[in-house]
């Protein structure tokens, strides 16, 4: 084998280790890229950088309000803004549709489980609190301790170990799992970009032959919608058979036409269903929740 061989071959095979396969609830087969440690970090360094930011923008405001004669409101609006942001800044963006925060949306990787099931606040919350302890608290212990020389020189020492230890317990996996991750039970991985030559909303001849009952688009939710339209965005072909399939076996319809046709025609008229139950008060979570 040449030299050149054996690198294309090397790459394929790591290319193939970053690749994890899970089932959903719904029985399809995923396959999804772990993001890597340098992905990761670039995304923590941009969030951190966007924070210290916002916090000087806040110190400037609040320092604006000492001169105003607003001292102690400065004061406890940079305290309650400093929490708000170390405390809920990765939670809320990964609780979002989207589950990443902007760090992680510029450099194109999200958060899963790795179950395969719907990304819960439990996990999300866990998997960030944990960073409270991987690089947060002892940064700040010793900060405090320092400033009041409460600290030997041993004791930054035994601090960074704390840290780096923690902090890069995810070269040492091969799923590039943090502490928190590996509690949690998520995974971090790179999100697709693929785009639509057009809009999945608009109307399609296809629909005209192709019509749903109320039953058969009862069967599904906001979420499986959110998730049939991510498929849709995809373009993976495997994939998209997969879920033809298991919706045709789930509404007992049998094939008459190309999955792509079905999958989209069935997203768009699920979708209108679902905007319509909203004009009366209605909003199906998913296919477990009751009409």
């Amino acid at each position: 084998m040449t030299p050149a061989n054996t690198s294309n071959a090397a790459a394929i095979a790591s290319k193939r280790d970053k690749r994890r396969q899970f089932i959903t609830p719904e029985g399809v087969d995923l396959e999804l890229a772990i993001a890597s440690s340098g992905l990761r970090f670039a995304a923590l360094v941009i969030d951190l950088t966007i924070i210290v930011l916002l916090l000087i923008a806040l110190t400037l405001l609040t320092v604006w309000m000492e001169f105003g004669g607003a001292g102690n409101a400065a004061k406890i609006i940079w305290l309650l803004g400093f929490f708000i942001l170390r405390t809920f800044w990765f939670i809320l963006f990964e609780l979002g549709q989207r589950a990443a925060t902007p760090g992680k949306r510029i450099v194109g990787i999200r958060v899963v489980a790795r179950d395969g099931g719907r990304l819960t606040a439990d996990a999300v919350i866990a998997r960030n609190l944990i960073r409270e302890l991987e690089i947060f608290l002892p940064l700040t212990f010793l900060g405090a301790g320092a400033t009041e020389d409460l600290v030997g020189w041993g004791t930054p020492l035994a601090g960074a170990a704390w840290t780096l230890t923690l902090g890069f317990f995810l070269l040492f996996n091969r799923d590039r799992m943090r502490m928190g991750d590996l509690i949690a039970g998520t995974w971090v991985v790179q999100a697709g970009r693929a785009r639509l030559d057009r809009d999945l909303g608009s109307p399609s001849a296809a629909d005209e032959g192709l019509r749903f009952t109320d039953a058969e688009l009862g069967v599904y939710g906001v979420f499986e919608l959110q998730e049939l339209e991510r498929v849709l965005r995809q373009r993976e072909l495997r994939l998209i058979e997969q879920v033809a399939a298991t919706i045709r076996t789930k509404i007992g319809r049998s094939v008459h036409e190309a999955d792509e046709v079905f999958l989209e025609a069935y997203y768009r008229q699920l979708r209108a269903r679902l905007e319509r139950g909203l004009l009366f008060g209605k909003r199906r979570a998913d296919k477990y929740a009751k009409d």
